[in-house]
C-alpha cells in the first residue's frame, strides 16, 4: 500500500480527528493539482476511517453452485432500502492479518465453508467520496454439500442465513436487482464473466 503523504499532487495543509471510537473520523484540510496544471483552492473533507475489508465468493465448480449470505445491516435500513442483504462472505483485516486469512476464517464463521483455492478477483475502493477503505475479493473452491443454515458470533450480534443457490439462480437475482450489496454483485458479474476460466482452472 502506497503512503499517500508522499504523493505531491496533494498538499495536506492540516489533519485532525475529531472522532475516534471504534471507528474514526478525519478531517483534512487539503488541495491537489488540477488537471490544467494549477491547484484547487482549499477545501474540508472528513473521511471514515473502518480499516480494510477482505471478501469471498464461495464457489463449488463441481456442482455449479455459490454460496450466499444474507443478514440484517443497519445502514440499508437508514436509508430506507430492504435492509437485510444478499452478501457475500467479508470481514475486517485485523493488524497483522492477511486478507488471505481473514476470508479463511469469515468462510467458516459466516457460512460453515472451508475454502480450498482461491482466486483473485481484484482490490476495490468501496466508499472512495468518504471513506479509505478498500475491499480484497477473491472467488473460493469449496464443497458445497451440507452447505445451509444459520451462522455467525453471538458475541459480534451475527444472525447470517446461508444461501446455497446455483450460478445461474443466483445470477438472475442480480439482473433482477435483489443483490443491492456492492461488493457481492462485483463478486457475482466476475463469475459471470469468468466462468470458462474458472471451470478450466478447478476442472
Amino acid at each position: 500500500m502506497s503512503d499517500p503523504t508522499e504523493d505531491e499532487r496533494v498538499e495536506i495543509l492540516e489533519k485532525t480527528t475529531p472522532f475516534k471510537g471504534y471507528f474514526q473520523i478525519d478531517r483534512y484540510r487539503l488541495r491537489h493539482r488540477k488537471f490544467d496544471g494549477g491547484w484547487t483552492g482549499e477545501m474540508t473533507r472528513e473521511i471514515f476511517e473502518r480499516g480494510h475489508a477482505a471478501a469471498v465468493l464461495p464457489y463449488d465448480p463441481a456442482r455449479d453452485r455459490v454460496v450466499l449470505i444474507e443478514q440484517f445491516r443497519p445502514g440499508a435500513y437508514a436509508a430506507g432500502m430492504e435492509p437485510w442483504l444478499i452478501e457475500i462472505v467479508a470481514g475486517i483485516i485485523e493488524p497483522g492479518e492477511t486478507p488471505e486469512a481473514v476470508v479463511r476464517r469469515e468462510a467458516v464463521e459466516e457460512a460453515g465453508c472451508t475454502l480450498g483455492e482461491l482466486l483473485p478477483i481484484g482490490r476495490f475502493l468501496a466508499t472512495p467520496g468518504g471513506s479509505s477503505e478498500t475491499v480484497t475479493i477473491y472467488c473460493g473452491c469449496i464443497d458445497s454439500r451440507g452447505a445451509g443454515g444459520v451462522h455467525g458470533l453471538d458475541h459480534e450480534h451475527e444472525d447470517i442465513r446461508v444461501l446455497p443457490l446455483d450460478r445461474t439462480e443466483a445470477l438472475d437475482r442480480l439482473a433482477a436487482g435483489a443483490v443491492t450489496n456492492l461488493i457481492a454483485a462485483a463478486a457475482l458479474q466476475w463469475l459471470a464473466l469468468n466462468h470458462t476460466e474458472v471451470m478450466r482452472i478447478w476442472k
